[in-house]
């Protein structure tokens, strides 16, 4: 059972795949969508859904440190409702809180990145902590 972890932001949906067993995740891609537009990269979305057979879906909820739901959170749970929707999987939502800084960190001091290709993968990155958060979660 693949789990396919989403870092939804108004501009990029970063996505990670986890591994068959549900135990390491691994950023794939950063899809562009425009939110003001209406343009969600659902089209993608669903190619990669059926690529790599995933049959569940994890939403980031980029909730405010003090653990209230932001406009941010609401736009991540309107995404999470159309993926279902569209493609009758079970979506599940993860508390994202510093993933995004977490990611940054771990490009600058694990692989030296550089300011502009970090801005290029950090979504992905974030996706990826964000499943692995919820498959670490869910597997103790």
């Amino acid at each position: 059972m693949k789990i396919m972890g989403l870092d939804v932001g108004s501009k990029t949906v970063g996505v990670a795949i986890s591994d068959a067993l549900g135990w390491t995740a691994q950023g794939i891609e950063i899809i562009p969508i425009n939110e003001v537009d209406h343009q969600f990269g659902l089209d993608r979305v669903g190619e990669l859904i059926n690529d790599y057979q995933v049959s569940k879906v994890v939403v980031g909820l980029p909730k405010n440190m003090n653990n209230t739901m932001g406009p941010r959170v609401k736009a991540s749970k309107r995404y999470g409702k159309m993926i279902q929707a569209r493609f009758h999987l079970p979506v599940d939502y993860e508390d994202e809180r510093l993933t995004t800084v977490e990611a940054e960190r771990m490009l600058i001091e694990k692989a030296d990145v550089s300011r502009a290709k970090r801005k290029k993968v950090i979504d992905k990155v974030a996706a990826e902590l964000i499943l692995q958060g919820y498959l670490d979660r869910n597997h103790q």
